[in-house]
């Protein structure tokens, strides 16, 4: 004996079928976005951050040369001592420098670290994006044609149990049939009994 299914509502498949596709929708969205990110990081750790912190090394240098500058004539001047504002100056700036080429060097590693530490996870991004891409969509086209089939089966099941109730008749209509032997089952037809 085949299984049976106990089909409550069709309109909860549809539901669910109108959930699955807006959640295709959003997880798409938000998967497009994630490789906009990477490639968005990619980019700002390959190109912009090194440019910044090159500018920002060739700034303090500048600004570096003309506080020594400034201390060093000072010193050759025999009018005046170097001030204590102009050395704390000079050991600031150095000390920035070192800070700007430490980040300039972070950030070139960072940059060849990026695609090693990035690619396995974006590897995983890619099975979803083939799930939502192939699996999802396959799943909202059987949820359509069960809720179809389930719709159709629904259909003739109300149409089969219309045919077997009888139609009420008009009482003359009926009469008439009964007195000129139609449909009437205890008139002899000729055949067998």
């Amino acid at each position: 004996m085949a299984e049976s299914a106990n089909v409550t509502s069709v309109e909860v498949l549809d539901r669910f079928r109108s959930r699955m596709i807006v959640y295709q929708d959003k997880a798409t969205i938000t998967m497009d976005e994630v490789s906009d990110t990477i490639k968005r990081v990619r980019l700002w750790l390959q190109h912009d951050q090194p440019a910044f912190w090159k500018g920002q090394i060739r700034r303090i240098e500048k600004q570096l040369e003309e506080a020594e500058a400034a201390l060093f004539s000072s010193r050759l001047s025999a009018s005046r001592e170097p001030s204590a504002h102009e050395q704390m100056q000079v050991q600031k700036l150095r000390r920035k420098l070192r800070e700007a080429e430490d980040k300039l060097r972070v950030v070139k590693q960072w940059s060849r670290n990026f695609d090693s530490r990035v690619e396995p996870l974006a590897k995983k991004l890619e099975g979803v994006n083939y799930l939502l891409a192939t699996d999802v969509p396959k799943g909202i086209a059987f949820l359509a044609q069960a809720a179809k089939a389930l719709h159709a089966y629904a259909g003739s099941k109300a149409s089969v149990s219309e045919e077997s109730v009888p139609q009420t008749r008009d009482g003359d209509a009926w009469e008439a049939e009964e007195a000129s032997g139609e449909n009437n089952p205890n008139e002899d037809t000729g055949g067998a009994p």
